[in-house]
């Protein structure tokens, strides 16, 4: 069972992450996304951008390194092998572009119990160098009870 108590618990920002183009555009071939605006500069350029923009679904790859934080916290109880990720939420104040430098930081916002799982909200606040606000991304991961063994 998950810790109740991490419930507000907020972790340290992750180092730095360069949003590389190639990065951008192997995410976006990976989600069958063929927007020009996510492979071709001068496309991403004529919309505005300074580089090819990012799919939306692309945070998940920054915030991962804050929920391996969760994952690797002892006191959170948290067994990866019993995880299934329960929901995912995006909100942006503008797009991910190649170029970006992002840290984000992790709060754990919900701890819950239901039926002997745990389910637990994490929000991962994504910053760009400057420290402005790019995406908040939420996950919520349902941890399944253990097994009880047969004896």
């Amino acid at each position: 069972m998950v810790n109740p108590e991490i419930q507000g618990r907020v972790y340290p920002s992750t180092a730095p992450y360069l949003v590389g183009r190639e990065k951008v555009r192997e995410f976006a071939r990976a989600v069958l996304s063929a927007s020009p605006l996510h492979h071709d500069v001068e496309a991403a350029r004529a919309a505005g951008f300074a580089d090819v923009v990012a799919p939306p679904t692309f945070a998940v790859v920054v915030q991962e390194a804050t929920l391996a934080q969760l994952l690797a916290d002892d006191e959170a109880g948290v067994d990866f092998s019993r995880v299934v990720h329960g929901d995912q939420r995006f909100t942006y104040t503008r797009p991910i572009v190649a170029g970006d430098e992002l840290t984000a930081t992790l709060t754990i916002t919900a701890v819950k119990q239901l039926g002997g799982h745990s389910m637990v909200t994490a929000s991962s606040n994504i910053v760009d160098g400057a420290g402005e606000h790019v995406v908040t991304a939420v996950s919520t991961l349902v941890v399944r009870a253990a097994e009880e063994e047969n004896a």
